[in-house]
């Protein structure tokens, strides 16, 4: 791909918890997001962008360094370990790197990863008025007693974090800026102006709603499960939706600064701005409310690319990971992608060159849940510490994924194929489960 003479700009915007259709340009009327959605209509939208899974009831930690260093779930040590990450390597190639924001992995990697930051959250979660931060540390050591906590909303703490950065940066090297959200994560605590943006009672219920999920999934008391009563009501879950939808418009306002001070820089034309998050949430769906599961609520997350040569307003279905922004990003900016990293490139994909980059995906959740979907059909297999329950589901006829037609006549084909390429995906992969998945009788 061509570039212009000094390589371009990256600004990272990844949030927590969102989604993928907590997006008012992606078909939801019902969510307020016009800088969000600006970004969609500039760029190309992956609509089926996913996460591969987790190994902990933290599903963000293992797909945040999943992203960072491009490799896959049983290949990637929970702190990245000693792989090369994206900005490392940026760094390395004469990016100035700044990070802000939440990194749930440990100071040693954050330290070889950035050259400036601020505003620093070595965490998963926290109160969004009272952040406990690290300002940037040149040497890398973050000693507790340099911990203090940040007396402004988290998405308005971090914004001005990569804002001051943005103004300040004078020199002619590219930069990478990774501004890392903690909302919409719980506690979900929007400024009363937000929450009034939405009744919860003019809300819908999904379609895929119940009261309890139907059988144990392995991880059904998880902290994220307690957040609402059981049996879920649909009082309840509009509420829970309402309070989330809040917590992604006030973090869209904050978005929306840190573009107008991209703009402002005169750098706009020259930087490939990334919207992604970390992972879904079912708020309410298949009567869950965590991410702890490989429904597509869950699975799936908002991806958008957009910057100099990316056609505007595209969208594409193909089936991709976060771990392939990688070596995308290194394509786009004209270097190349380290030995070590295992995603896959969607450059070609943007450009029109091809329309997919896999034939199927597979997800994993701790040792009780797998799954593999195709573009039409997807399977979950149950077994370990959950009920031994299989699941297929028909995506094309059925997006919310309510018809099980694991037991419908003349449907063996479709199994047979699909446990034949989850298989094939465990071994590929080193999952640890590989053949304890027993075949039902």
């Amino acid at each position: 791909m061509a570039r212009s003479i000094q390589r371009p700009n990256i600004l990272f915007l990844f949030t927590d918890d969102q989604r993928f259709d907590a997006l008012g340009a992606v078909g939801n009327p019902e969510i307020i997001t016009p800088n969000m959605d600006r970004l969609v209509e500039e760029g190309t939208t992956f609509t089926h962008a996913t996460i591969q899974g987790s190994v902990c009831p933290a599903v963000c930690q293992p797909s945040r360094a999943m992203l960072m260093t491009g490799r896959q779930l049983y290949h990637t040590p929970r702190d990245c370990g000693d792989f090369v990450t994206l900005p490392e390597h940026l760094a390395a190639h004469g990016y100035v790197t700044f990070g802000t924001g939440k990194w749930h992995n440990l100071p040693p990697s954050y330290a070889r990863s950035f050259t400036d930051g601020g505003k620093i959250f070595y965490g998963g979660m926290s109160d969004h008025l009272e952040v406990p931060v690290f300002d940037f540390d040149p040497a890398g050591e973050y000693p507790e007693e340099e911990r203090y906590i940040g007396k402004k909303f988290s998405s308005e703490l971090f914004s001005d974090a990569a804002i001051e950065f943005i103004e300040r940066h004078d020199s002619d090297d590219p930069f990478m800026a990774y501004v890392s959200y903690t909302a919409p994560h719980d506690p979900r605590m929007a400024p009363k102006e937000y929450e009034d943006l939405y009744d919860p009672g003019r809300l819908r219920v999904p379609d895929n709603f119940h009261p309890v999920h139907p059988f144990d999934n392995g991880e059904m008391v998880v902290r994220d499960e307690m957040l609402a009563p059981f049996p879920r009501t649909p009082e309840i879950v509009q509420e829970h939706i309402a309070a989330y939808y809040a917590m992604v418009t006030h973090l869209d306002a904050h978005i929306g600064r840190v573009l107008e001070a991209i703009e402002g820089s005169g750098r706009a034309d020259n930087t490939i701005v990334v919207l992604a998050g970390d992972n879904g949430l079912a708020v309410g769906q298949h009567g869950l409310m965590g991410k702890q599961n490989m429904y597509e609520h869950s699975v799936r997350v908002p991806l958008v690319i957009c910057g100099p040569g990316i056609p505007e307003g595209q969208r594409s279905d193909a089936l991709c990971y976060l771990l392939d922004l990688f070596p995308t990003l290194c394509d786009l900016v004209d270097l190349p992608v380290p030995e070590t990293v295992e995603g896959r490139t969607l450059a070609p994909v943007l450009l029109g060159e091809r329309r997919r980059t896999y034939e199927s995906l597979f997800f994993a959740y701790m040792d009780c849940q797998r799954a593999v979907r195709d573009e039409r059909w997807k399977l979950i297999e149950y077994f370990g510490g959950a009920e031994r329950v299989t699941q297929l589901f028909d995506l094309r006829a059925d997006p919310f994924e309510t018809a099980n037609l694991a037991s419908a006549p003349g449907i063996d084909e479709q199994l047979l194929r699909l446990r034949a390429e989850l298989e094939q995906w465990q071994r590929r992969i080193d999952d640890p489960m590989t053949g304890r998945i027993e075949q039902p009788i």
